[in-house]
């Protein structure tokens, strides 16, 4: 079960997805209750409370602001640790490399290093259930992330989403993006259309 706890909030924030392996979050043996990325400016913990009684990890596709600023609260009322490409970073407990495997709920993620709108930036696919978290590297409607930013450069944007295009293909079922809806029609449509965006715009 996946679940956009943002979805509503009117604040600056990225989508932050809670993953569980059952209903309300129930913990099972063959499954984690995992958020993908933090949000910021809400308060996650209210949002949790009530659906979870506990987090056994949050899964960073980035570390920028809008996407980490909950990680203190959420350490705070779960005793969770964190996971990201860059364990340097204070949001970041541990390291994710690229080609590692993260169990979320009860799937295996291949995690994806797709730099380009951030130098840390992660994407993770599920081949089994085709799901895709994209972060910011792709949006619905043919978005992609912003290179305006430190560390952000498009050629190397255009790289990443070449990569995720060809490790995915037609398989992937459904994109769940850092900001904006997510897409399960035709996602791999949606993924094309980004790529040719980001090299003609």
């Amino acid at each position: 079960m996946i679940h956009n706890i943002a979805r509503d909030v009117e604040a600056f924030t990225s989508n932050a997805f809670l993953v569980s392996p059952g209903e309300r979050g129930d913990h099972g043996a063959d499954g984690r209750t995992v958020l993908v990325d933090a949000g910021a400016n809400f308060d996650a913990v209210s949002h949790l409370d009530g659906d979870i009684d506990h987090l056994d990890a949050v899964v960073l596709t980035h570390t920028h602001p809008d996407h980490v600023g909950n990680v203190d609260s959420l350490r705070g009322r779960f005793g969770v640790e964190t996971w990201g490409f860059d364990a340097s970073h204070e949001a970041v407990d541990h390291a994710i490399a690229d080609g590692d495997v993260v169990r979320i709920g009860t799937d295996e993620y291949r995690a994806l290093h797709t730099p380009g709108h951030a130098v840390d930036h992660l994407c993770l696919y599920a081949p089994d259930s085709g799901v895709l978290f994209a972060g910011d590297l792709v949006f619905a409607g043919g978005g992609f992330g912003r290179t305006d930013l430190p560390g952000s450069d498009r050629a190397t944007l255009v790289e990443s989403i070449e990569r995720v295009v060809e490790t995915v293909g037609s398989d992937v079922q459904v994109l769940h993006t850092g900001h904006g809806p997510s897409v399960v029609d035709d996602p791999s449509g949606a993924l094309e259309l980004a790529l040719q965006a980001a090299r003609t715009r």
